[in-house]
């Protein structure tokens, strides 16, 4: 079909291959789906072009079909034979109105929550790259590459041979709980020798590796991960003695006719099962029950792929600990000391390689090692972390971020307290100092420096607790603060108490 455009009244043909730009263009605003146009081509503009077209058919050609345009919708549709063209003639007319309705500002407070930011979002990423990439230019200009393996793995690591030892002798502990277990289980022992032997065994736990530790000289590395396995095991010899200890109570009670069916939700009998306790002890979780929700099989290139996300993001890791974090300790006095401003300066400029450190530790364990330990042992209950990221308060926060040990307090030592007739708020502040003893231990002992920073640390979140909860209630929009400046504490009093050991 040809129509009719140029001046002269020649015919010009429409071919899908070559439209006119504006044509182009029109076809792109229709969607070119065949959708008619709801805003930009009016009522009245399709019945003109509809008129036009009906004045410029030639004659004899009424209904024999072809090329003819029967309909409105038609008009607006059929782009590729040229018939857009003729409806920009008369869509874009200066006379053609341009507002047609009430709109809102795109930004303005009663539209803004109703449409997608995903471009702004696209932009603040764009923008955090640049900067970054402009300090991580700046910083090669200034120091060059600082990677080395010395803090991480130095000459000392190959002589961490009784750390290494210390950690092949942990699994000695639930063994030895096992047997106590087993014990009680056959009505050998009491109840209050179940009780102290188990006490026995889980101080041990934690003590031996942190005696071991503090009696050599080893790598830094090597100290966290040996502390770090120790408290695992002692959060779970704990819960393996506490759930025991309530199952043989539930089954005494079951003795003696009590119906607890109904308020208890128990899949299986007390039983003391060696099987149980050991997939217990490698299963990413501290709460013990004889079974666990499974998944029907292990998905080999899943694991793979994440096992090489753990290897990335354990490089971007450890490079700004090397070229940022160290330098900046290094080339600055403790905070605590001097000139106030300076200090506070200093740790600012620390809070952000902290922050992106402590972002890469979460990810690198609670989502990729839980989750590929998870895959590789079929566990199925991978809810590791909530979205912690959305807490509005300090308490959120802390229930969100990590629920394994979330779980265990709850289930070990939060309740408990309720049930002796402790309060809720005693409860807490005892669920904090056992936390804060932990951080104390994983970070004081492998450094050999104990000045208390975590557990100072920790223990600030109380008062935080309350005071985001109160300005929860008040203003319904509070939001979470974070930890990480204190690491730049730390690291600063850490650095100090090494230059002064070398330093004559």
């Amino acid at each position: 079909m040809s129509i009719s455009n140029s001046p002269g009244g020649e015919a010009t043909s429409s071919s899908p291959h070559a439209d006119s730009d504006l044509g182009f263009s029109i076809r792109r605003r229709l969607g070119g789906k065949g959708k008619t146009v709801n805003d930009s081509l009016s009522e009245t503009v399709t019945e003109s072009v509809a008129a036009v077209l009906e004045a410029e058919k030639p004659v004899g050609e009424e209904g024999s079909g072809g090329d003819q345009v029967e309909s409105e919708g038609q008009v607006v549709r059929n782009g590729e034979n040229g018939v857009a063209d003729v409806a920009a003639n008369f869509a874009y007319r200066p006379s053609a109105p341009a507002h047609r309705r009430v709109k809102e500002s795109p930004l303005s407070s009663d539209a803004i929550f109703r449409q997608s930011h995903a471009g702004l979002f696209n932009l603040c990423i764009v923008v955090l790259v640049a900067v970054n990439s402009r300090l991580i230019i700046e910083n090669l200009m200034k120091y060059g590459l600082l990677i080395r393996a010395g803090f991480w793995f130095s000459s000392k690591s190959l002589r961490d041979w009784p750390l290494f030892m210390c950690c092949l002798t942990l699994p000695i502990f639930p063994l030895a709980a096992f047997v106590v277990e087993k014990l009680a289980q056959q009505k050998y022992i009491s109840g209050l020798v179940v009780v102290s032997l188990h006490f026995i065994i889980t101080t041990a736990a934690v003590l031996v590796p942190v005696l071991v530790i503090l009696r050599f000289d080893s790598a830094v590395l090597s100290g966290v991960t040996l502390m770090l396995f120790s408290c695992i095991v002692w959060l779970k010899l704990v819960s393996f003695a506490h759930t025991n200890y309530d199952l043989r109570a539930v089954a005494k009670l079951m003795d003696k006719g009590v119906d607890l069916s109904a308020s208890l939700n128990l899949d299986h009998p007390y039983d003391v099962n060696f099987k149980s306790l050991a997939y217990f002890m490698v299963a990413p979780t501290l709460c013990y029950q004889p079974s666990y929700p499974r998944t029907t099989c292990i998905r080999k290139g899943w694991v793979f792929r994440q096992f090489v996300k753990l290897a990335v993001f354990t490089g971007v890791m450890g490079f700004i600990i090397e070229q940022y974090i160290n330098p900046l300790v290094q080339n600055s006095q403790h905070p605590l000391k001097g000139n106030f401003f300076y200090a506070l300066e200093r740790v600012l400029k620390l809070s952000v390689p902290n922050l992106y450190v402590w972002l890469c530790m979460f990810y690198c364990f609670f989502h990729l090692w839980l989750n590929i330990l998870a895959e590789l042992l079929r566990f199925g209950d991978r809810e590791f972390y909530k979205d912690w990221w959305n807490a509005k308060t300090v308490e959120e926060y802390w229930r969100m971020w990590n629920m394994p040990v979330h779980k265990w307090m709850v289930r070990h030592v939060y309740f408990p307290c309720l049930r002796n007739g402790i309060s809720k708020g005693v409860s807490v502040v005892i669920a904090f100092i056992i936390s804060a003893i932990f951080h104390e231990l994983c970070i004081a002992v492998p450094c050999h420096m104990f000045k208390l920073w975590a557990f100072i640390g920790i223990m600030f979140q109380v008062p935080l607790v309350l005071v985001t909860n109160y300005l929860q209630k008040k203003l319904r929009n509070s939001s979470m603060s974070g930890k990480h400046d204190l690491l730049a504490v730390f690291q600063h009093s850490w650095s100090a108490n090494v230059r002064a050991s070398v330093l004559p």
